[in-house]
């Protein structure tokens, strides 16, 4: 029903994508050369083979890769390219609108980089790719909806021994380790005040803040001073949660740090995954909150290769929670996740999604419409709404084009 042609000429969005883990790996090649950065082998192949793979053993060894991308990122020009790169690779796709988020903290780390220098070197690469995109005639003209971005700022929950000092010791000096969880509240709240300083001095369009990391054993209420923050200033907020954790962590993610967006929600319906003692009936307790995400529109991040390379439990795509989202009427957008580290793209992510789940061409025009109206797009609301609008005229035009009946 759906041709590859089609899944690569709609417009789409990645609102779920890691900066740091979507680097072309030609690039991750030439900047570890640059940089002196050591990796295992310096051909494509063999980087495919033995760190970045198709399949994963585990969560630990998906997120080796990151030691990789980030200690070539430590530095301006770095940072600037993949950021352009990253833009461009999702423009050949039909990608129309990314919201990139990385951990600031993990940057921090080399070349007296301040936050603020990484932002701001992010935000030029993702800006001289907007304008090169959007000087075509067909955008020029309105004939096609322009590209667009915002930028997300993650929070982490907790840090090892290794990657914790830096960043946190340049805050509040030397602590030790048994304090971590305290300075990190700490670290957040900092992050928290700085981006939003950044964002109204700047003018950057920082649009979100996210919490990422460890679930189990770092509630995401620890976390609600950083969240109260950033909403007393109008900035938007998803969270990470029903990863690798279930519903109760989702249940924080929306009530104490009122989250707009869930990432990934992958446990929302497990109910082995309930751990509370005070909570009796389980699966009355899950109906109830997937009804108030699924009311309040609250989008989940869905990103379906990541979840199947991450959960050794998941055998069979086809048994992903994404199946019940749908049943429930929930507001989806299907993301990423990490380019690179996941080997895949948002039009892979629609063919897997379409290929394996019951998806009308009606279902999937609101999967997309929503995608944008969700989006955290960097201006005011009648700006999105105008935007959204186009788009989806502009979607229609492509349906047309292929055929795909929409009613």
């Amino acid at each position: 029903m759906y041709t590859d042609e089609f899944i690569r000429e709609i417009p789409k969005t990645d609102l779920h994508l890691h900066l740091d883990g979507s680097l072309r790996l030609s690039t991750l090649i030439e900047l570890a050369k640059k940089e002196n950065v050591k990796l295992p082998s310096y051909t494509e192949a063999g980087l495919r083979e033995l760190v970045f793979k198709d399949t994963y053993k585990d969560l630990g060894e998906y997120l080796h890769g990151f030691m990789y991308t980030c200690a070539v990122l430590r530095d301006p020009e770095n940072l600037e390219r993949c950021a352009y790169e990253l833009a461009v690779d999702n423009q050949k796709e039909g990608v129309r609108y990314i919201e990139p988020r990385f951990a600031p903290q993990l940057m921090m780390d080399g070349k007296d980089l301040t936050m603020e220098r990484v932002f701001d070197a992010i935000n030029r690469g993702m800006s001289r790719a907007e304008k090169e995109f959007n000087g075509q005639a067909e955008i020029a003209k309105g004939d096609e909806p322009p590209f667009k971005y915002g930028i997300i700022a993650c929070a982490m929950r907790m840090f090892g021994r290794s990657n914790f000092s830096p960043y946190y010791t340049q805050l509040f000096g030397a602590h030790s380790y048994s304090d971590s969880m305290e300075v990190i509240r700490m670290g957040a709240l900092e992050l928290a005040k700085g981006v939003v300083k950044v964002r109204n001095e700047k003018g950057i369009p920082i649009v979100g803040f996210d919490l990422a990391g460890q679930e189990a054993g770092y509630p995401a209420a620890d976390f609600a001073q950083s969240y109260r923050y950033v909403h007393k200033n109008f900035m938007h907020k998803t969270v990470h949660a029903g990863e690798a954790y279930g519903a109760e962590s989702i249940f924080q993610a929306i009530t104490d740090l009122n989250a707009d967006r869930l990432g990934h929600c992958y446990y929302l319906f497990d109910v082995s995954k309930v751990t509370d003692p005070e909570i009796k009936d389980k699966k009355a307790y899950i109906d109830s909150l997937v009804s108030i995400i699924a009311e309040k529109r609250i989008t989940i991040e869905v990103c379906l290769t990541s979840n199947l390379q991450t959960n050794p439990d998941l055998k069979d795509i086809k048994m992903h929670s994404l199946a019940r989202m749908l049943e429930q009427k929930m507001s989806i957008a299907l993301c990423t996740d990490n380019r690179l580290i996941s080997n895949t793209s948002v039009s892979k992510e629609f063919k897997l999604a379409l290929e394996n789940f019951t998806i009308s061409p009606k279902n999937l025009k609101d999967l997309v419409a929503y995608s944008f109206k969700r989006s955290f797009y960097p201006g005011s609301y009648l700006e999105k709404r105008a935007y959204s609008k186009q788009v989806m005229n502009y979607y229609e035009r492509i349906a047309k084009k292929h055929k795909v009946v929409l009613e």
